[in-house]
């Protein structure tokens, strides 16, 4: 059985109903499905922003639903740990000079932990990483 570690931005195709993304994540059993505490650091991060950002109170109350409602859907997933393990791989991964954003590479880090198939749009800078199975689900 593979596993398939879907990334942010896969994840959030998936919670706004892009049909392709919706459809590859639904024809699998839920085993087969991770994401990454890297994926819910972004996510959580985007919120926090938001409500910093927020120049009006009645901004408030619906930013502070939205968040609640994204960790109730955080909350559904297996999620991969950044385990020593992953850390000493994506340490590894920095000295190669790959071009890749530090949490996309703690994302493959995780990935190849668990001999897992990272699930993406962003393959310019996942397919740099060397022996990372990359597909897209939303085409």
């Amino acid at each position: 059985m593979s596993l398939y570690v879907l990334d942010t931005d896969i994840l959030s195709l998936y919670q706004s109903n892009h049909p392709n993304v919706r459809a590859r994540v639904d024809a699998r059993h839920p085993q087969e499905l991770a994401i990454s505490v890297i994926t819910v650091e972004e996510g959580l991060t985007g919120w926090y922003t938001a409500l910093r950002r927020a120049k009006r109170r009645d901004q408030l109350p619906p930013l502070y639903e939205r968040l609640a409602l994204h960790v109730d859907f955080l909350a559904c997933w297996k999620k991969l740990l950044f385990v020593p393990a992953a850390l000493a791989r994506y340490e590894q991964l920095l000295t190669s000079r790959l071009n890749v954003g530090r949490n996309d590479l703690r994302i493959a880090a995780i990935t190849l932990e668990h001999d897992g198939i990272i699930v993406t749009r962003n393959l310019r800078d996942f397919q740099r990483v060397p022996n990372l199975v990359v597909e897209d689900w939303s085409v």
